[in-house]
This record gives C-alpha cells, structure tokens and sequence, in this order.
C-alpha cells in the first residue's frame, strides 16, 4: 500500500493524518521511503533537506498515535483492573511498560517484552510495532558515487547518517534506491535497461535489494520448481518445512507428501540439470522434517 507522506501533526488530524494512520495500521511492515539527495527543483516541505529530521517527525507522528491508542486502551480496562481481573492486570502491565518506553522517544518495536507479553501486544495494533526498513531514495548521478563509499559525495552523507540511525534506532537495515532511475527503467527492454545501469556504472537502481530486504524483513523465503514446461518461485514463511512448501503449491501435495528431492538453486546452476546434479550426489531427498532454505529447488513426491 503506497502510503503519502506523513506531516507534523497527522497524529492530530492535520493533512489527511488520520486517515493515513489507519492505512499503515493495516500493513504487516514499513518501508519509509527518505529523501536523500539535493535539487533546487524538486521542492521539500521543509526547504532544507534533512533526512533524519523527516524520519523523526514520520516516528514522532507515531509514536504520539500509539500514545493515544495505549492510553485510550488503558482507560476502558480501568473497572476490570479495579474488580482484580487477572488478564486485566496483566495487560495494563504491559501497557505501563510500553507507554514508559515511547515516551522515551523509542519505537514499540524495540521494547524488551518476553513472548507471551509480545503476544498480547500484537492485539494493541500499535503502529511503532511493526518490522520497518529504510529506503534511502538518492539523484541518479549521486548512486555511482554512493555505491562506492565516497565521503564527498552529499548523497553518501546523507545515507551514512540514514543507514546509521536506523542501525541504532529500529536495529533494522537501510537500503539505497534511485526511484529516479527506476522510473526510467520502466520503458525499456532488459537489454536497453542493463546498458543505460551500465552507462551510469552500477548493476541496479537499487528496487531489487529492497525487495529481498523487505522479503526477509516479513521473514518471508522462496523455493522453486522446474519442469519442461516452466520454472515457478513459490513464496512460504521462514521455518516452514517440506509438507507445507508442499501445500504452497497444492493441498493435494501436502496430503499426501512422501518426500521431497532437493537441490539448491547455485548447485543446480553449476551441475547443469537434475540428472547431473544427481550423478554428482547434490540431489537429497529429504523428509518431512526438512526445513526448506531459501533458494531451495523441489521436486515433490506425492500419493493421494
């Protein structure tokens, strides 16, 4: 969900705030996407370019809309706190424990709760509490200069303080990315788009690593299947094993799982084919306590 950009105040209502705030209750993790280049005529709204001002006030907004849920929530538990409820004290435990550390200025998500208190939490639907990453969006002409670390270059200054605060602040990564050149990628061929990275020395704008990040970010993995017919990436969550890579496919497969033959994707490549891979021993056949790794290529056996 592309959400606009947030402006102080939304917490209060200003601009379409509240509004926006609903729409991020409603996503599973954040990308905020930070501007971090110079151009007299791309305008800013605060007319000096400051990226981790812009993160702050994003954050502030927040962290000030979680205050008010947090309070709110604690008001209408008063009666039930009173009466000695058990699961009511425990919740309003948690409640202290978190408005105490978002009113030191930090984020839900990085409050030390055990388990059973995050599992609570999740149930608050606080808007600090989910995973976040950083874009950090840099000129065309600064992404060259940026990849290769030069401390001249105001871009990389900019992102060197992005990728710091996001480092000590959420313990989360930030990823460069040109949505300048990306939308000049849009019209062209693979080709045309390899040469013009090529022109401006860099192998991406950047889009690819921030969807892998924000893959891993909602702990997200692919494995693959191939056939004569197609090769298909399958999407499961990070942990899962054989049978329910199975069930991605079809529930017929988890059902009636048997085994699964599996090779990963760069010994496949380098083998050649699965009856290369197979003479070579890279093949396996695992079970159904087998946890699929990402990059994984499956062959399933089934009998339903």
């Amino acid at each position: 969900m592309d959400v606009a950009g947030l402006v102080k105040g939304a917490s209060g209502g200003e601009g379409l705030g509240n509004q926006f705030l609903h729409h991020i209750r409603e996503v599973e993790a954040i990308v905020q996407v930070v501007r971090c280049f110079e151009n007299p005529d791309v305008h800013h709204v605060s007319a000096a370019i400051d990226p981790i001002r812009d993160i702050e006030i994003i954050n502030t907004e927040l962290m000030l809309a979680d205050l008010a849920s947090l309070q709110k929530r604690r008001d209408r538990i008063q009666k039930q706190l009173q009466a000695g409820e058990k699961a009511a004290v425990i919740e309003n435990a948690i409640i202290e424990k978190l408005l105490a550390h978002l009113d030191r200025g930090k984020p839900a998500i990085t409050a030390a709760l055990t388990p059973g208190e995050n599992a609570i939490a999740r149930g608050f639907f606080m808007l600090t509490s989910k995973p976040t990453i950083f874009a950090c969006n840099v000129a065309e002409s600064d992404l060259a200069a940026i990849s290769k670390g030069d401390p001249g270059n105001p871009g990389t200054r900019h992102v060197n303080l992005v990728q710091d605060y996001a480092r000590h602040h959420f313990a989360t990564e930030a990823i460069v990315i040109s949505a300048q050149i990306e939308s000049e990628l849009v019209d062209l061929s693979e080709q045309e788009a390899l040469e013009y990275l090529c022109r401006l020395g860099v192998e991406d704008s950047g889009v690819h690593a921030l969807i892998q990040a924000v893959y891993h970010l909602l702990g997200l993995r692919t494995f693959f299947t191939t056939g004569e017919k197609e090769t298909r990436a399958w999407t499961i969550h990070a942990g899962e094993k054989t049978p329910a890579a199975a069930g991605a496919i079809h529930s017929d497969f988890e059902r009636g799982f048997i085994a699964a033959e599996t090779i990963h994707y760069n010994d496949l490549v380098v083998a050649g084919s699965f009856a290369k891979a197979r003479e070579a021993g890279k093949l396996r056949l695992e079970g159904k306590d087998y946890e699929v790794r990402d990059g994984d290529v499956i062959l399933f056996r089934f009998n339903v």
